[in-house]
């Protein structure tokens, strides 16, 4: 019998839920709860909302993508049945016939490999049942290093009420606990993040053969949007950069309005998403379809760099070290093209080395549930962990800019594993799918 569907996406084996669960409990202190919310749904005016994404540690710990959903974790729980809890939204025929049937308890377990599964108005009273018996509460929070957050969320609310209500509790964030696990990916992760690499690069194939002077940026962001779609992504796994000529520059360039010129370069920021799991690729390629010498120049550089980078990314790597090795490595290709000089490095401010004129950002990051994802920096780089490689050289006063990125996998011994190795990135290889 076919498996209940609810999304887009192939249904995804409950065991890598249940073993992200085993790992997050592991390192639980004694007597604690841990509580997971969904997100909230936001409305955008009238009776609008923008679409559900569900909240990625709630994801990663239940599978579960269902608004207003709540797992609880509480390992030294007095009854074995309520050591592990999801709190589902109960259907009803007017939900069904409006927004679809939600999951029921039998899906639900399916799902997440969670066997006690509650509905939402049996919360509050098991809650308080379960925290009479623990100590220390963990919460849902975000302290990642780029986070971006502006609005009171589901868990916000949720933690002014437990504060008021159990205020002899100690209260602990989840983020060191969560920060450590998702940044190391088990293998179905692994999989899930090169089936949205592999979905990417068929939108970038379908790109090369559409590209051509006078074509617009949206109308090349159109063509990425069908092909993901049509493979079962959502769509974009971030507003994705479509820069000709000078945008290209502008490092979140997000406009995508502009016309494509004969001459000009066309940097492409975009990746799919699947399952809820990211891609993230960047392709520059001749608007015209052939690269002048400049172009192959700066182009060979960046690609140079790129590749040197990416054999530095294996076990024992420290992260700020490495970017400090990838700026060496671009100030003896800047050095080369003739951008900068031996006295720009030699008078350089260590702490915006010359380079960073023509090269201002990370080399790399975390990448799996988030673009930008959860995983430790000044801890060692470990086997599983997933990183983007994204030199890039912008020169404004050429009115153009050159940026290639892929998502590659630290591997125990030997260079990393390219979950983007098999999309188009040499010279010749572009200039053939463009000239097909």
């Amino acid at each position: 019998m076919e498996k209940y569907m609810t999304m887009k996406y192939l249904p995804i084996d409950s065991e890598l839920f249940i073993k992200n669960r085993s790992k997050f409990v592991a390192q639980m202190i004694p007597n604690s709860i841990a509580v997971f919310n969904s997100n909230d749904i936001f409305s955008t005016g009238a009776d609008s909302t923008l679409p559900f994404h569900q909240h990625r540690n709630i994801f990663y710990l239940s599978g579960v993508d269902q608004e207003e959903s709540i797992l609880v974790i509480c390992p030294n729980a007095k009854h074995e049945a309520h050591r592990e809890i999801l709190f589902l939204k109960e259907t009803n025929d007017h939900i069904a016939i409006w927004e679809g049937a939600k999951l029921n308890k039998k899906q639900a377990t399916e799902t997440s490999g969670v066997k006690t599964i509650y509905w939402l108005e049996e919360f509050d009273t098991v809650f308080e049942s379960l925290m009479a018996d623990a100590q220390v509460l963990y919460f849902n929070n975000n302290n990642h290093y780029r986070q971006a957050v502006e609005m009171e969320t589901r868990e916000d609310r949720f933690i002014k009420t437990v504060k008021e209500k159990f205020s002899n509790h100690k209260i602990e964030p989840n983020f060191p606990i969560m920060e450590a696990l998702r940044g190391i990916k088990e293998p179905e992760e692994i999989a899930l993040i090169q089936t949205a690499c592999e979905i990417t690069e068929k939108g970038f194939k379908r790109v090369l053969g559409f590209v051509k002077p006078g074509v617009m940026e949206y109308e090349i962001e159109a063509e990425y949007a069908h092909e993901f779609l049509k493979n079962r992504s959502k769509g974009f796994a971030y507003t994705p950069i479509i820069g000709s000529g000078y945008n290209a520059c502008v490092l979140h360039y997000i406009e995508n309005n502009q016309k494509c010129k004969a001459g000009d370069m066309l940097l492409m920021d975009v990746g799919a998403e699947y399952a809820n799991y990211s891609s993230d690729m960047t392709r520059t390629i001749p608007v015209s379809g052939r690269f002048t010498d400049r172009q192959k120049a700066v182009y060979q550089a960046v690609l140079n760099v790129k590749n040197e980078a990416t054999k530095m990314l294996l076990p024992g790597t420290i992260w700020e070290d490495y970017h400090v090795e990838v700026g060496k490595l671009m100030t003896s290709e800047l050095l080369g093209l003739g951008l900068i000089d031996k006295a720009d490095v030699q008078n350089e401010d260590p702490k915006w080395p010359a380079y960073k004129k023509y090269f201002m950002h990370g080399t790399s990051h975390h990448m799996g549930l988030d673009t930008h994802d959860f995983g430790a920096l000044k801890s060692p780089m470990q086997e599983s962990m997933v990183f983007t490689v994204e030199p890039g050289i912008y020169i404004p006063e050429e009115k153009m800019g050159i940026r290639l990125e892929d998502d590659v996998v630290i591997q125990s011994h030997g260079a990393p594993l390219n979950l983007m190795k098999n999309i188009p990135i040499e010279i010749d290889e572009i200039e053939t799918f463009m000239n097909a």
